[in-house]
């Protein structure tokens, strides 16, 4: 069985489960709000709300998406007899957290729907919209496999979400509190926050010290849920 196989298994069981499609639906109802009341109530066509918010929409979402995925698996037991099979812990990390990404980025697709009224009734700017759409990949593919290490520890699904969501809101608000903070630490933590980082990008520049923060924070923790998976096998 490969991580390909266990990424089908994880988006059939993805696609049969009410939580995922009663997530999605909530997600897209608050980012409609977010969007059309720019929209509606301040006569502006843009999408520069729903962005700014956007971090803090995801850290709350993708935890709830996500907290299923080993936590389900190691209550009912299954994952004993998934872990028997001919596949390596990495293969199943692997697997599960494609198909929770994928998930993920299914969940924001219908988002992009919000370019057509603000072409159509504005001037926008695609360079930062551009930036925000490939900015929120970036914040998706992280925040996912912060989800994916939460619900790695623990059999209870609630508190996987909490694990998970604690995380995220954490590196999603870090910048405003930094005000609070002796200046010495200032510039470390500052470089921890995702919705800088996500905010640069959205400004339609990619700058590579962005990337390598996603690139790095996915990494960390999808390593540190693949090394938690070979512990509890020994």
């Amino acid at each position: 069985m490969t991580a390909i196989t266990i990424m089908k298994r994880e988006l059939k069981a993805y696609f049969t489960a009410p939580v995922a499609y009663i997530v999605t639906a909530l997600f897209l109802i608050v980012s409609g709000i977010l969007f059309f009341s720019t929209f509606f109530l301040y006569d502006r066509a843009e999408l520069r709300q729903y962005f700014s918010l956007l971090p803090i929409l995801l850290s709350f979402f993708i935890p709830a998406l996500t907290m299923r995925i080993f936590a389900e698996e190691r209550r009912v037991g299954s994952i004993e007899t998934l872990m028997t099979l001919p596949v390596t812990e990495a293969d199943v990390v692997t697997g599960k957290y494609l198909a929770s990404l994928l998930s993920t980025l299914i969940m924001i697709a219908p988002t992009l729907l919000y370019i057509i009224p603000a072409a159509v009734f504005g001037s926008p700017d695609y360079g930062p919209i551009i930036g925000g759409f490939v900015g929120a990949i970036f914040l998706c593919a992280s925040f996912t496999a912060i989800g994916l290490f939460a619900t790695s520890v623990t059999k209870n699904q609630i508190i996987a979400f909490f694990t998970g969501f604690i995380i995220c809101i954490a590196l999603a608000m870090i910048d405003s509190f930094l005000i609070f903070l002796p200046s010495s630490i200032v510039s470390v933590l500052s470089y921890l926050s995702a919705s800088a980082h996500f905010t640069s990008i959205s400004r339609g520049i990619l700058d590579t010290r962005d990337v390598i923060y996603f690139v790095s924070l996915t990494a960390l923790f999808f390593a540190m849920t693949v090394r938690l998976q070979q512990n509890s096998k020994n």
